[in-house]
């Protein structure tokens, strides 16, 4: 895409300038200049105790840690709260916290440093990935890594994640992305955790190795980020780790009480969301970042390959709350103020219990990370927009809590979340047939089998996934069901129908392929 568009701004420039060879060259713009003084970071720092403090008074959430990087200097690296409620550990500057998808950012600065070449991201990954394809075979014959880490190659939104949760494995859901429908390839930006880590495990594989052991040779080691992983073991045994928790009842003061009820597994999308780190080494992480690749005096990425993955490819949102539309680059969410700074950031957020979020300035060498042991509710975002709000303007001028809270909201109530009430069936609801009529095996390409049996007093249940998981099936109307969804990605009751020896299960199908074919 950015080849297309150089080519039609040369054009525009022969234009401008035919028959004008002798006039004189236009004077390019100056490049913005840095406008945040040493003594305006100094008191967007003192402040942040008090920002996180009320945050946590607000939300209820259990914990955070935060870490601020100024000019190569790490000016703020602190823990705040508890690691699990109901235990008393505190969260501290090296308590694991999951990164969810600040993961992504962290990938590409792995892919950046195995890569060397920025050219090398265009490359095609032909069949450096075995077992993975694109419904369109010129698709998959042209997709690089810099397609599938700036979600364009056209699959859909989120592409992958429900097999996740019904329990499938990487090589199973990378397997079965071919039987996703696609947009325009290169015109059409919808995010997608498998698709980037289709990118990462392709140059992984491609140089004879695991992701991990890439990440580890090519960043985690040379950086000296020793308490960081891609590997959800690695989080799972670490002795100081924040435990996810989500929101469990209301206190007496109405702020939300959370309790740690799920644990996420996030391996299948480890480059995506798996990553787990400590606030002091993702400080490190910053000073990398800010330090165009260098770390301690140390070169561990070429300039060039990282800036590779701060430049615009595709547009991601038309116009933010900000009033500026926003870009994604790769791995990274990309922005240009009303000042012509870069600014980089990525939130991540689990359902089962992690809101994180990094910020980066690089022309002001400032950068924050926030790290939270809780259920999005634009608890980690907050911080990071006050933070900026402070150093750029003396004091926020906005609630960035009210705003971001409610912007997770809305996304929240906007997914597949189902129209219809399941749990109060229509006034004359029809009954159901015998048992008899729904039991059996139904088949599917992408989800795989679904079973559905019954007990003794033919009452349903339905099986979906490797394991199986399985939901009680609870009549609604004749030949519909419902049953409540669980995992990252529940949407509550969702509609099950039966007919014509097919089975329809709502929330399964917003891409038309949640029908289940009778064997």
């Amino acid at each position: 895409m950015r080849t297309h568009r150089a080519a039609a701004f040369a054009g525009a420039a022969i234009l401008l300038t035919a028959g004008t060879a002798t006039a004189a060259e236009p004077t390019p713009p100056p490049p913005p200049e840095p406008r945040i003084s040493d003594a305006a970071v100094a008191k967007a720092v003192t402040r942040l105790d008090a920002t996180v403090e009320d945050v946590m008074r607000r939300t209820g959430i259990p914990g955070v840690a935060v870490a601020v990087v100024h000019h190569d200097e790490v000016l703020y690296l602190k823990g705040f709260g508890l690691r699990r409620t109901g235990e008393s550990a505190k969260v501290d500057p090296d308590t694991v916290f999951q990164l969810a998808s600040v993961s992504k950012p962290v990938s590409s600065t792995v892919v950046a440093a195995a890569l060397k070449d920025p050219g090398a991201w265009d490359e095609p990954l032909g069949s450096s990935l075995p077992g993975f394809a694109l419904k369109d075979p010129w698709v998959t014959s042209h997709v690089t890594p810099a397609d599938l880490f700036s979600h364009r190659t056209g699959l859909p939104d989120h592409a992958g994640d429900l097999l996740e949760d019904l329990g499938y494995d990487q090589s199973y859901i990378l397997g079965h992305l071919r039987e996703e429908p696609l947009t325009p390839f290169r015109a059409s930006y919808a995010y997608t955790n498998f698709g980037l880590t289709a990118g990462a495990e392709a140059v992984a594989r491609a140089r004879g190795t695991t992701w991990q052991k890439l990440s580890d040779e090519t960043l985690f080691k040379p950086a000296g980020m020793t308490h960081t992983s891609t590997e959800f073991s690695a989080f799972a045994k670490a002795p100081d780790r924040a435990y996810g928790h989500v929101k469990s009842g209301t206190g007496k003061n109405g702020t939300a009480v959370w309790s740690p009820r799920f644990v996420r597994d996030a391996d299948a999308q480890s480059p995506a969301g798996g990553a787990s780190s400590t606030a002091r080494d993702m400080s490190r992480w910053l000073r990398l970042q800010l330090g165009d690749g260098v770390l301690d005096g140390k070169r561990i990425i070429p300039a060039d390959a990282l800036n590779r993955t701060r430049l615009p490819e595709i547009v991601s949102q038309a116009q933010t709350f900000r009033g500026v539309p926003q870009f994604y680059g790769l791995g990274w969410n990309v922005s240009y103020d009303d000042a012509g700074r870069l600014r980089l950031g990525h939130s991540g957020g689990f359902e089962l219990g992690a809101n994180t979020n990094v910020t980066l300035l690089p022309l002001e060498q400032l950068g924050i990370v926030v790290l939270t042991n809780a259920a999005p509710v634009g608890q980690a975002d907050a911080i990071a927009l006050d933070f900026f709000d402070t150093a750029e303007h003396g004091a926020p001028t906005a609630d960035w809590l009210a705003l971001t809270g409610a912007l997770y909201a809305q996304q929240l109530n906007e997914g597949h979340r189902s129209a219809t009430d399941y749990a109060h069936p229509p006034a004359g609801a029809r009954p159901a047939r015998a048992a008899s009529a729904y039991t059996g095996t139904y088949e599917n390409p992408f989800y795989g089998p679904l079973t559905v049996t019954a007990d003794a007093k033919g009452a349903l249940t339905l099986a979906l996934g490797p394991k199986p998981l399985r939901f009680p099936l609870s009549p609604y109307d004749g030949d519909t069901f419902s049953f409540e969804t669980a995992g990252e990605n529940a949407v509550g009751r969702t509609g099950v129908t039966f007919s014509d020896g097919k089975v329809r299960v709502e929330y399964l199908d917003a891409e038309h392929l949640g029908t289940f074919t009778r064997k």
